[in-house]
């Protein structure tokens, strides 16, 4: 037991207000609801991004043709901007939400009882006015796709009303999460093309792959204080055996992916950016110490890296393409 309560200490100091540059920023009052958002936290709004953006650069590059003009096959800088801002309001949003879920819960919890709800520090109703305002950039970040995108993105709020609820009925909460972080997976393309095919569907499918992976990593920094109050997760289902759990998780992802950048007729070098996101992968899983809560924080976050060489890796098939005569 004194195991476990200097890790939730540990945890518990981490959730209190830093010397982040966000709280320099922001007059004290303020404060509480940055933590509600985690704006201190970007990490959580880059996983969310970047299936978004993926969809968009395999989108853009799809069937790319020698000569084309580079600008052609590079996603929309107005597009990208948009899901920059949309994953930072909807990110926040979810949190204050799952805060209000989970409020009994994290009084219970050492490591969340620093937060603005369980100490107190706003209102129930103040948190639900601030989820308001923040859904409602969102929205208004929604309302410049295309209908069909719109539609689509209205969609995603089923499954994020439901995740919070997840880790009480069910061993995979992580599955809950991969569903809604990853919905941009299919909005690229939406907002690009204004319809789904395959290929993005399989873009997703090894996205929900990806999430369950580096979150059920994440879990096992809290899965004692998540035995004692009963909290579900897929770290305390996979336990040891989640080295095992973490190949077929990242390997089915990888497969996805590259079946979808065949279908999206992507060209060939962007595979070059999967190769490099499976190293980067298999690195998580060779080092990992599922005891070691510090570790795991650190390897959950290097999925941020995985992210970008996919991404850098479509970018940069489109580019070959493009340019590839003047070679």
């Amino acid at each position: 037991m004194e195991k476990i309560q200097s890790r939730a200490e540990r945890g518990r100091v981490a959730d209190a207000p830093s010397g982040h540059w966000v709280y320099r920023l922001l007059p004290r009052a303020a404060w509480p609801y940055a933590q509600l958002a985690r704006w201190d936290r970007p990490i959580g709004w880059q996983l969310l991004l970047w299936p978004c953006l993926w969809s968009l650069a395999m989108a853009a590059s799809a069937g790319a043709k020698p000569g084309a003009p580079l600008w052609s096959v590079m996603p929309s800088p107005f597009y990208v901007l948009l899901f920059v801002i949309g994953a930072i309001a909807m990110r926040g949003a979810g949190c204050t939400y799952n805060d209000l879920v989970d409020q009994r819960i994290d009084e219970a919890v050492e490591r969340t009882r620093s937060r603005p709800l369980p100490s107190g520090q706003v209102s129930r109703r103040q948190a639900w006015m601030f989820l308001g305002a923040q859904a409602l950039a969102g929205l208004v970040v929604l309302m410049q796709f295309n209908s069909f995108t719109i539609l689509l993105g209205l969609a995603s709020l089923a499954v994020v009303a439901v995740y919070p609820f997840a880790k009480r009925f069910t061993d995979w909460p992580q599955l809950f999460l991969g569903l809604a972080f990853s919905w941009g997976a299919l909005m690229g393309w939406a907002a690009t093309f204004g319809n789904l095919t395959l290929a993005p569907l399989l873009l997703y499918f090894g996205s929900i792959l990806w999430v369950i992976g580096y979150d059920t990593i994440y879990a096992h920094q809290d899965k004692e204080d998540d035995a004692i109050v009963g909290v579900r997760s897929t770290a305390r289902l996979f336990a040891e055996n989640t080295s095992y759990w973490l190949i077929a998780l990242y390997a089915g992802a990888l497969l996805f992916f590259a079946v979808a950048f065949g279908l999206a007729a992507v060209p060939m070098p962007a595979l070059a950016g999967l190769v490099a996101a499976g190293a980067h992968m298999a690195r998580q899983i060779r080092t990992l110490d599922i005891d070691d809560p510090d570790q795991c924080l650190a390897l959950f976050k290097s999925n941020t890296v995985v992210g970008a060489l996919i991404f850098l890796g479509l970018l940069g098939g489109g580019a070959w393409a493009t340019l590839s005569p003047y070679f």
